[in-house]
Parts: structure tokens; sequence; C-alpha cells
């Protein structure tokens, strides 16, 4: 994260984790190879409408142009960042990401950069999804390579079922305050640590929403 010329050291802070809600926001890529390409692929795939900017542009970023991807092929202007939502730049040309990332600052962007020198205000993590549920690694631009080893390893630890245990539990605690009760009201904890997790990866959800609305207190099948 890049900061004021005197103000702190973000290097003495720890990166805040936050959850990006993309659907239809304007994102800019900047660069045409294969690291833009997977940012580019990683920005459609949460709903952002991207416009990539490159002189140049790889096949594998080509096959994204659709209603999601504009693909302008020239270069980066200087300015045109500060006009998007996220800006992601990966020229490998040290000086154009700088740039960005100066103009994405300047016009109050998110930006993401693959120069280390000048890494933005915002890192993208090895991702694992299972519907609503979203479980990051983030190495700080150390080693990507390392966020997906544990990525792989946090997502093999993720039980089974787990997008349809969140519904439930999302269902839960609607029912919890259509009847007037905070969510707080109930260990959340020690219910997870109980037998809805299994009676969920065994495809009995009938039986572990009932053990829920039980241990809730509320009555009915729901």
């Amino acid at each position: 994260m890049t900061g004021p010329p005197d103000g702190p050291d973000p290097d003495c802070f720890p990166d805040l984790p936050v959850v990006l809600h993309l659907a239809g926001r304007k994102c800019l890529v900047v660069g045409g190879g294969p690291v833009a390409t997977g940012k580019a692929e990683r920005l459609v795939a949460s709903g952002g409408r991207v416009r990539v900017v490159a002189p140049e542009v790889g096949a594998d970023l080509v096959a994204l142009e659709g209603p999601a991807v504009e693909i302008v092929r020239r270069t980066y202007r200087a300015g045109e960042a500060g006009g998007y939502d996220l800006v992601v730049t990966a020229t490998g040309v040290p000086e154009v990401d700088r740039r960005v990332v100066a103009d994405a600052t300047a016009g109050k962007a998110l930006v993401n950069s693959a120069d280390r020198a000048a890494p933005g205000t915002v890192d993208l993590p090895a991702v694992h999804r299972d519907g609503p549920v979203t479980v990051a690694v983030s190495t700080r631009g150390a080693s990507p390579a390392l966020a997906r080893w544990l990525r792989s390893r946090v997502a093999a630890s993720v039980p089974a079922g787990v997008a349809e245990l969140a519904a439930l539990i999302d269902d839960t605690r609607s029912s919890l305050r259509a009847a007037g009760r905070p969510t707080e009201s109930v260990d959340w904890d020690a219910l997870l640590d109980g037998p809805v997790v299994a009676l969920v990866g065994a495809g009995r959800l009938d039986e572990a929403r009932a053990v829920l609305r039980s241990a809730c207190g509320l009555a009915g099948p729901g």
C-alpha cells in the first residue's frame, strides 16, 4: 500500500483484509500479458466490467473479449486510471506501472500493481470459493506461489457442503431476526462444533436444519 510521502511506513502495519462487491463496477487492467490475463479473468468472474488497455494483447486475453471485457489496443494515457472503481496494472514496465498506481491513487481508485516497488492499495489474494464462502490467502506480494500453496491446503480443510451450511445458517439468522431476537444470542461456535456440519456434509440438510432451529429455540421446520 502506498502512502503520502511524509506519512507512516506502511510496512509497520498489518494489512486490512476486505471483500469487494465488484458486480457491475468499472475496472481497468493495464497490460496484455499472462499476469494481466489472470487478473482480468478474476475480475470478470467477480462480475466486474473490465477495460483492458495495452498496445499488444495475448491470445488468452483476446479470448475474454465480450460483453464484460473491452480491449483497447494502445498505450496507457496519463490520468485515465482515476475514472475506475478498481485498477490493475501488470505491464512489466516499472515506470508505466508506477504511473498507473499514482494516477489511480490520485483519483481515489483502488489499485493493484504487479510492481512490488509500487504495490498500490490492494492485493488480489489466492482464493477458494464455495457458494457464498470465500477463503483468501495473501502474502503481501512476497510469494504468489506460497499464497496458492496455502490456499490449496486451507481449501482441503473446508468441510463438504459449506455453501449449503452457510445458506442454512443464513436462513436461521433470518428467522431469529423475524422473531425479534438478536442473532448474537446464539452460541454459533458451539453449534458448529456439534453435529450440524457432519449432517450437512452427508447431505442430510433437513436434519441439520432441525438441529439448528431447535438449538436456537425456533419452532417448526422454517
